[in-house]
């Protein structure tokens, strides 16, 4: 006999949960943009070498992909709502920790905890999204990752020039990683049962192993390693490659930099507003094929506003594919394998940006910094390939089918 529904969105306030997932999304993209502000000042108060921070990088990017594999089973055992507190309270304690850590050693180890509780908001908040939000929410839910990602180095400025020590601006997200936490907390039945619309039989998860034999969850996971790759590639990139290849000034490069990035927030609002009258895989095609567009000016460079205009254009087309990509995932995957994707879906995301951006280090090393277009054109092209064979793959079967 079903279980007893607990209250979930249809019943209790759904506007209070969309706006604490947005909330949350904004929280998730603040701690991005904490440390590269404070780097400097760390590095002072610690007498730290510039690479350094490398390691506090290592044990958070250990902690997320850990948190964002292992995601499935965890939402399974502790539901949506128990695991959003849980990870609420790991990034507050890790960011407070940061604030008032005596020595460098403090910091690196609370790295993992940082990594394991952003690694669960990530995958839990992106299941939940997929499951329950419409694709115009979830667009817009990652937008606010990136006013988040935005905000990070405004407080952080604000807490060294006001206060002249960067243990402030920790310190002050820290404490609204736990209110946000407390609000969490209060909600958690508000969450519910993930899946109530599907019955008993189909509502159990599949087991991690099971998830991983299916080959469209290979080709998934390949889909997001790709996309972070080139979006992380082109935003670590396109500064240096302006700089020392193309004589563009460094304060105008800055900007330059900026509109990509601000394009990627601006992007996901307007497909937000856009997906409901288009559809989501008509945008995603359009999407894909302004992002080679973007490239190719980039990388023709026939006059500067041109090679703007492909930077402005690939920010815009890459903005929705992330959500879209998560969106897409129940009706790919299946109700049962839908928790364990999103969750390697998430850590394969982490790796990309990681493993394309460093080997495109390696890449400009021997060969110049002149070979990023033609590596981001590579990149797309790839996806674009990847994302035909999986939208052409059968669905993922459900147990017993």
């Amino acid at each position: 006999m079903p279980a007893s529904p607990h209250p979930t969105t249809a019943t209790h306030a759904p506007g209070v949960l969309v706006g604490l997932a947005y909330a949350a999304f904004v929280s998730l993209g603040l701690p991005d943009g904490l440390t590269g502000v404070a780097w400097p000042s760390l590095r002072a108060t610690f007498g730290l070498p510039l690479d350094a921070l490398g390691a506090l990088i290592a044990t958070t990017t250990l902690g997320y992909l850990a948190a964002s594999f292992s995601s499935g089973p965890v939402l399974a055992r502790l539901g949506t709502g128990w695991l959003l507190v849980v990870s609420c309270l790991m990034t507050a304690f890790s960011l407070i920790g940061f604030g008032l850590a005596p020595v460098w050693a403090t910091m690196v180890g609370l790295g993992l905890l940082a990594g394991l509780g952003a690694g669960a908001i990530d995958a839990g908040l992106n299941t939940y999204a997929a499951e329950h939000f419409t694709p115009r929410t979830v667009n817009w839910l990652h937008a606010a990752f990136g006013l988040g990602a935005a905000s990070g180095p405004l407080i952080m400025t604000a807490a060294i020039g006001l206060a002249g020590s960067w243990r402030p601006g920790y310190l002050f997200v820290g404490v609204a990683q736990l209110a946000l936490a407390g609000c969490f907390a209060v909600t958690r039945t508000w969450w519910g049962p993930r899946r109530p619309q599907t019955t008993a039989a189909t509502r159990q998860d599949a087991a991690m192993l099971h998830t991983l034999g299916l080959p469209a969850v290979w080709l998934s996971m390949l889909l997001f390693f790709l996309y972070t790759g080139l979006e992380v590639s082109a935003g670590q990139w396109l500064y240096s490659l302006l700089t020392e290849t193309r004589g563009v000034a460094p304060a105008l490069a800055g900007i330059w930099v900026s509109i990509y990035w601000g394009s990627l927030t601006l992007g996901r609002v307007l497909a937000g507003a856009m997906v409901g009258r288009i559809g989501m895989r008509r945008l995603l095609w359009m999407c894909m094929g302004g992002a080679l567009l973007g490239v190719t000016l980039l990388w023709l460079n026939l006059a500067p506003w041109l090679a703007l205009a492909g930077l402005a254009l690939l920010g815009l087309a890459l903005a929705p594919m992330f959500p879209l990509f998560i969106a897409l995932t129940p009706a790919r995957m299946g109700s049962a394998h839908v928790a364990n994707t999103v969750g390697f879906q998430i850590a394969a995301a982490m790796l990309g940006g990681a493993g394309l951006a460093g080997g495109f280090g390696i890449i400009a090393g021997r060969h110049g910094l002149e070979t990023l277009e033609p590596f981001l054109f590579g990149t797309a092209l790839l996806l674009i390939g990847v994302f035909l064979v999986l939208d052409r793959h059968p669905h993922a079967p459900t147990p017993g089918a």
